[in-house]
């Protein structure tokens, strides 16, 4: 991808690093396990622990495995903890707290004790702060290792004694981790702050370079612009986007000149590429967490494909979609996360980890889109199969489009027949419009043909007719490729004859294009085309006018395919001539009648390939959820409201609804559809989310509950600006305060923001 920083250079120690830090996430975390040690000792080859911080990779929500702070090098330690900082206590409101002894833990306790984390993995709770600040040990301060290693599991005392017993006492180990952090965040009274005093007005011109950075780094990432240059020195006449842009902005802005060029410290200039990661990092953030607030507890669905950057490393792009609280269904992106390889084990890894991240848990997950490699949808081992395995409810739907996309693919390759038809196909794409002289005779003669066909009176003008128009490739990967590919050949016949026919004329340029016209011109290559431009106009809808064409179309396909091959006078051949079967010999013996060879091992055989592999494609749960969602489709007064139907999801997704619910819901649907059809408001609305969003609007969600709808670039570098740049709405919205305060909460900066005036006393 072209997004971000022109730079294309990955370090190998960094791939390392990652690689292992995943693999330790895997155990237990505890300053004791084997496996811990012996990952350390393979980073550097043991020396001084993990050198390089990642917060995408080294930042984990569960504090059972998150990387004790030995494993990483002294000199980013106080970054680790900076990072877990801006995170936050993990607090996973919308998990299912397994019981034990009729004891569970309760999300009611985040509210009443801030500190509070609960790791799932150890089904255990924990203190925020004492893991961060906490000092060697004061046994006789109550719950020190206990909330930091051992995990507090006494449910049925933990709200009488247990928490507040590790809180209450003011010189406690929990108060003083509290009050470090307190200090460790206010970067004014940090240690290094009482070796450096800074002026107001330095603070100021300070704050004018970090916001003249962030305009310009807002600027560039909302234009997917690269960043750096390939030369940055002063002298260069092309320094790069970021740096022509602030030299731009000093000639503007005298102010800004003299913050950056007359009265800046050499440690504080804001235009180093570090500086310019940090920047992109803190409105990754900012999205992050609006994202995340958006998302709240809400039911949602993923979308998840994998593929390689430029520089042969596999990545998987995770998109969330789900209904906020206006009942809008939204889409965002999650992030791009790196993976060791492209088996179902490590995806499945890689997917919970950026979940986590967003505090999104697999029991709220009810949909999941991949396309249709085996390493996910799979039907035994497959990452479908193994999220579901977790959760029954997240069902596995293919994307439609592109399954029956397969079925064509597999339909043209598995039947000879077509296989050669499309094989000629992709020829006479090839040659009428391999090159621009070529499309530009083309384009010319369809031109002429429209005008004589106009002339004439065979057709007719009118608004949006007779566009011009061009053939295109089909493709195995595009939906709808082949129908368009043979839809154009059809309209544009006669140009298509006459360019191939010149090309074959023309003596400076030798090819096959005089073979392509009599192929074109032959009654097996149009009953072909007829028949794949109507099987698959017949695969937009459903598979039962398949099986009517099948049943009772061959007569009026071979009236159709006669009346076309008269009007371009191609020879119609005789329908009770003996010939071979298709790649047989004459000397065989074994000969069929022109119609059957059209009639049964053409027209028969291909459809009941298409259905075949139709039924194979389209399993019955997700071909039951679709047509049991359809019932809802408002469009001409709902006449395609079924009760039944829909009362079957409930059944379905039975875990999102209780008992009463499902005794329930046939007389609040008949209610409901009585009420829609009576109320003008509702007749305006074509589709299920206008539907949705008008009961919002409009206040009926509440009269009607049970109708809620639920449901070379560095790796961090180019996640951070992808977010940025697909969420281009919430990255606008948000305030540039908001940023810098991020900006400077990440690390420790040399220089203070100024303080915000105080406001004027009343008298």
């Amino acid at each position: 991808m072209s997004v971000g920083s022109s730079s294309t250079s990955r370090p190998s120690t960094r791939e390392s690093q990652n690689a292992a830090v995943v693999e330790s996430q895997e155990v237990v975390q505890d300053e004791e396990s084997p496996q811990i040690q012996s990952v350390v000792a393979e980073i550097d080859g043991g020396a001084a622990g993990i050198r390089e911080f990642d917060p995408n990779v080294h930042v984990i929500s569960d504090l059972a495995l998150r990387i004790p702070f030995e494993q990483f090098h002294p000199n980013i330690i106080d970054e680790v903890k900076r990072a877990y900082l801006l995170k936050g206590p993990t607090h996973p409101k919308d998990h299912t707290f397994v019981r034990e002894k009729y004891r569970a833990f309760r999300a009611a306790w985040f509210a009443d004790y801030d500190w509070l984390e609960y790791s799932v993995t150890k089904k255990a709770a924990y203190c925020f702060y004492c893991f961060l600040f906490r000092k060697e040990a004061d046994h006789g301060n109550f719950g020190h290792d206990v909330f930091t290693k051992i995990g507090y599991t006494n449910w049925k005392q933990a709200a009488s004694r247990g928490f507040p017993d590790h809180c209450r006492a003011v010189n406690g180990c929990h108060n003083k981790a509290r009050q470090c952090a307190v200090d460790f965040s206010n970067q004014r009274k940090s240690n290094s702050r009482k070796f450096e005093v800074n002026s107001i007005t330095s603070e100021q011109r300070y704050e004018i370079r970090v916001n003249a950075a962030l305009d310009i780094a807002r600027f560039l990432i909302a234009q997917g612009h690269a960043f750096c240059g390939h030369d940055e020195y002063s002298s260069s006449l092309n320094k790069g986007n970021f740096l022509e842009m602030l030299d731009w902005y000093k000639k503007k802005n005298n102010e800004v000149r003299v913050a950056f060029d007359e009265l800046c410290p050499k440690n504080a200039r804001m235009t180093s590429p570090e500086i310019q990661k940090d920047l992109k990092q803190s409105c990754a953030l900012e999205i992050s967490k609006v994202i995340k607030e958006e998302i709240g507890g809400n039911l949602f669905s993923i979308l998840i494909d994998e593929s390689r950057d430029i520089s042969i490393v596999e990545q998987m792009a995770v998109i969330v979609r789900f209904v906020n609280k206006k009942r809008m269904v939204v889409e965002r992106f999650l992030g791009l996360k790196l993976v060791e390889d492209t088996t179902s084990n490590s995806l499945k890894k890689s997917l919970l980890q950026m979940l986590a991240k967003y505090g999104l848990f697999v029991g709220k997950l009810r949909g999941q889109g991949y396309d249709g490699a085996s390493n996910l949808r799979g039907e035994f081992n497959g990452l479908q199969k193994q999220i579901r395995d977790e959760n029954p409810h997240a069902f596995y739907v293919h994307c439609f489009a592109h399954q029956l996309q397969l079925v064509i693919v597999y339909v043209t390759s598995s039947c000879s027949s077509f296989d050669d038809f499309f094989n000629y196909v992709s020829l006479i794409v090839t040659s009428a419009s391999s090159s621009c002289k070529r499309k530009d005779k083309l384009l010319a003669k369809y031109r002429e043909d429209i005008l004589e066909r106009l002339d004439s009176g065979e057709i007719f003008s009118g608004k949006g007719k007779h566009q011009s128009t061009n053939l295109v490739r089909a493709g195995e990967t595009r939906w709808g490729s082949h129908l368009t590919t043979l839809a154009r050949i059809e309209s544009m016949w006669n140009s298509v004859v006459k360019v191939l026919s010149m090309i074959h004329e023309d003596e400076h340029n030798t090819s096959r294009a005089g073979g392509l016209v009599r192929k074109m011109e032959s009654f097996s290559f149009v009953l072909n085309m007829k028949l794949m431009l109507k099987a698959m106009s017949l695969l937009v809808d459903v598979k039962t006018r398949l099986i009517t064409l099948r049943n009772e179309g061959w007569q009026p396909l071979l009236d159709e395919v006669k009346s076309f091959c008269i009007a371009k006078k191609i020879h119609v051949p005789n329908m009770d001539e003996s010939i071979p079967r298709w790649g047989r010999s004459r000397l065989d013996g074994n000969l069929i009648t022109q119609e059957h060879h059209y009639g049964v091992d053409t027209f028969l055989a291909t459809l009941d390939a298409i259905i075949t592999e139709m039924d194979h494609r389209f399993n019955e749960v997700s071909s039951e959820i679709l047509v049991c969602f359809s019932c809802l489709d408002p469009k001409d007064s709902f006449s395609k409201f079924d009760v039944e139907k829909i009362a079957r999801l409930i059944e379905i997704y039975d875990q999102d609804f209780s008992t009463i619910d499902r005794s329930n819901i046939r007389d609040q649907l008949e209610t409901f559809i009585l009420h829609m059809r009576r109320v003008d408001l509702f007749k305006d609305c074509q589709d299920f989310s206008s539907l949705a969003m008008k009961m919002v609007e409009h206040e009926r969600h509440i009269a009607f509950p049970l109708s809620h709808l639920r449901n070379r670039m560095a790796d961090e570098w180019l996640n951070d600006l992808l977010l940025c740049y697909i969420e281009k709405e919430i990255f606008r919205s948000i305030d540039a305060k908001e940023i810098k305060n991020t900006f400077q909460a990440t690390k420790n900066r040399r220089i203070d923001l100024p303080r915000p005036p105080r406001r004027p006393r009343h008298d």
